[in-house]
C-alpha cells in the first residue's frame, strides 16, 4: 500500500468522472495533478492540486471543479472528511482505519514498503560530498555525504534514474598547494631533513605515503626537475592517492558514487572554452563592469572591463564574471561548463548538496541551467547542509586541514560505525545544526 499513490488514483477517477459529467469526451491529462502532504498539518493528511490543474481544460473555476471533484471523494470509506482551501486546494482528511492497515503492509512489504515508480524513470543527478582533493574527509563532510546519499537512494527506490557523482575539484590554487606539500614528503623520503612544514603547505601526515610512493617510482629523477617539471608529475599522482583515500573513506560509511568528475578534464577537452562560447552566441555573455561591492569597497576593487555571464536574466542578484583579470577562467566558469555537461548527459532534474555556506550559489546554478537549456526545461534543486559542531567530552574541537588539525571521518566510522554515524547525521533537519560530541556518541553506542 502507497498512501498517496493510491489516493492519486481515486482522485484521477473523481476527476474523470467529474469531466464525463460535464460532458468532456476527451482524455484527461493527468500528469499534473498530485496528491501529497500539505503544507500545514491542520489541513488534513493528503492535498490536491487536480482543480487548478485541470480549470483550462474543463471550462469551469478551480473552486467549483474542486467541489464537484470533493463531492466524488466523500463517500470512499477510508476519507474522514475534504475540504476545499484557498484557490482550490483538496485537502483530504483520512479516517483512522486508514493507519493500521498502512502499518500492516509496511510490515508485510518489509524493505520493498515506499517503493514506486512515481519518478517515471527521470533522470536526476545527485552530487554530493565534492570535498577538494587535499587530504583525507573529516567529520564535516559527514553530513552532506549522509544526506545526499540517503536522498539518491530514496529517489532511486521511487522511480527515478538516479546518478550519484563526486566532482573533484583538481584544477585549482590548492591542489598545486597540496602537490607542493606532497613533493616535501618525496625530499623527506628521499633522505632529505625538511624541517618544519612551511606556512602556506599542508602539513598532515597523511601526504607521507604520497612522498614514499613518488621516490619509489622516481627516485632521485623528480629532484634534478624544474617545479614546471614535476609539477604535473607530483599533482596526478597525488590527486590520484587522495581520491582512493577519499573513495575509501567513503567505502568505510556504505557510500558508493558511481561517477568522480574532474573538473580539470573540463579544461583539457575544452568545455569550458566550448560553454562560454555557446553563451556568447545565444546573447547570454558580454563584456562589462560590475558595480562595486555593497558596502566597504576593498582596496584591490578594480573598476575594469570584465566576460560576464548575464545571469540576472534568469533572476539571479548579479551578473558572474567567466574570466579573471590574468586572463584565467573564474571558478564559476567551470561550474557552467559542468552544469552544461550534465545537460548534454540528458539529466533534467540536478541536485547539489552544499554546505551552509554556499547559500549564494542556488540562483546562479538555476540561472545558469536556464540559460543553457531553456527555462523550466532542467530543475535545479539545491539543498544546503548546515555545519557540524564537533566536541570531544564537551569541549570544541579545532579542525584545519591546513594546520593539519582534524578528525577525520574514519576516526569516527571505526569508533562507532557506519550504521551509527548515518543516524546521527539523519538525526535532525539537514537546514538546523549539528553538535556531534564524539565522547557521548561512542559511549551511546
Amino acid at each position: 500500500m502507497n498512501l498517496f499513490s493510491d489516493f492519486l488514483a481515486e482522485i484521477h477517477a473523481a476527476a474523470n468522472a467529474v469531466a464525463g459529467d460535464l460532458g468532456f469526451n476527451g482524455t484527461l491529462d493527468l500528469d499534473k495533478v498530485t496528491a501529497e502532504p500539505p503544507r500545514d498539518r491542520s489541513h488534513g493528511d493528503i492535498a490536491s492540486n487536480a482543480a487548478m490543474v485541470l480549470t483550462k481544460a474543463l471550462g469551469k473555476p478551480p473552486r467549483v471543479l474542486a467541489e464537484a471533484i470533493a463531492d466524488k471523494l466523500r463517500p470512499h470509506a477510508g476519507i474522514a472528511t475534504v475540504e476545499i482551501a484557498g484557490p482550490g486546494f483538496i485537502n483530504i482528511a483520512l479516517r483512522p482505519a486508514v493507519w493500521p492497515r498502512l502499518l500492516a503492509s509496511a510490515l508485510t512489504l518489509g524493505e520493498a514498503y515506499g517503493r514506486s515508480s512515481v519518478g517515471r524513470g527521470l533522470k536526476s543527478n545527485v552530487e554530493y560530498v565534492s570535498a577538494n582533493p587535499t587530504g583525507p574527509l573529516h567529520v564535516g563532510h559527514c553530513r552532506g555525504a549522509v544526506f545526499g546519499d540517503a536522498l539518491a537512494q530514496l529517489l532511486s527506490e521511487t522511480g527515478y534514474d538516479v546518478t550519484k557523482e563526486y566532482y573533484i575539484n583538481d584544477a585549482g590554487v590548492q591542489v598545486d598547494t597540496v602537490a607542493r606539500s606532497a613533493f616535501l614528503r618525496y625530499r623527506e623520503a628521499m633522505g632529505e631533513e625538511i624541517g618544519e612544514i612551511p606556512q602556506g603547505l599542508y602539513p598532515g601526515e597523511y601526504l607521507k605515503p604520497v612522498g614514499r610512493a613518488l621516490a619509489d617510482d622516481h627516485g632521485q629523477a623528480l629532484l634534478t626537475m624544474s617545479e614546471t617539471d614535476w609539477m604535473p608529475i607530483v599533482r596526478a599522482r597525488t590527486m590520484a592517492m587522495m581520491m582512493e583515500m577519499i573513495r575509501d573513506d567513503l567505502a568505510a560509511l556504505n557510500i558508493r558514487q558511481e561517477v568522480f568528475f574532474s573538473e580539470k578534464s573540463l579544461h583539457d577537452s575544452g568545455e569550458v572554452a566550448e560553454t562560454i562560447a555557446d553563451l556568447r552566441a545565444a546573447g547570454h555573455v558580454y563584456q562589462g563592469s560590475l558595480p562595486p561591492p555593497k558596502g566597504e569597497v576593498p582596496e584591490d576593487w578594480e573598476d575594469r572591463e570584465q566576460t560576464l555571464f548575464r545571469a540576472t536574466a534568469f533572476g539571479d542578484d548579479i551578473d558572474r564574471p567567466l574570466l579573471k583579470s590574468d586572463g584565467a577562467y573564474t571558478y564559476f566558469a567551470s561550474d557552467v561548463a559542468y552544469s552544461r555537461n550534465k545537460i548534454k548527459r540528458g539529466y533534467k532534474e540536478l541536485i547539489y548538496i552544499l554546505g551552509a555556506d554556499h547559500g549564494g550559489y542556488v540562483k546562479r546554478l538555476e540561472a545558469v541551467a536556464a540559460a543553457l537549456a531553456g527555462p523550466g526545461a532542467v530543475k535545479v534543486i539545491v539543498r544546503l547542509c548546515q555545519l557540524v559542531k564537533l566536541y570531544r567530552a564537551g569541549e570544541p574541537v579545532r579542525m584545519s586541514k591546513r594546520a593539519g588539525e582534524f578528525v577525520t571521518l574514519r576516526d569516527v566510522v571505526d569508533e562507532v560505525g557506519p550504521d551509527v554515524v548515518r543516524f546521527m547525521m539523519l538525526f535532525r533537519k539537514n537546514e538546523a545544526p549539528l553538535d556531534f560530541d564524539f565522547a557521548k556518541v561512542t559511549e551511546q553506542s
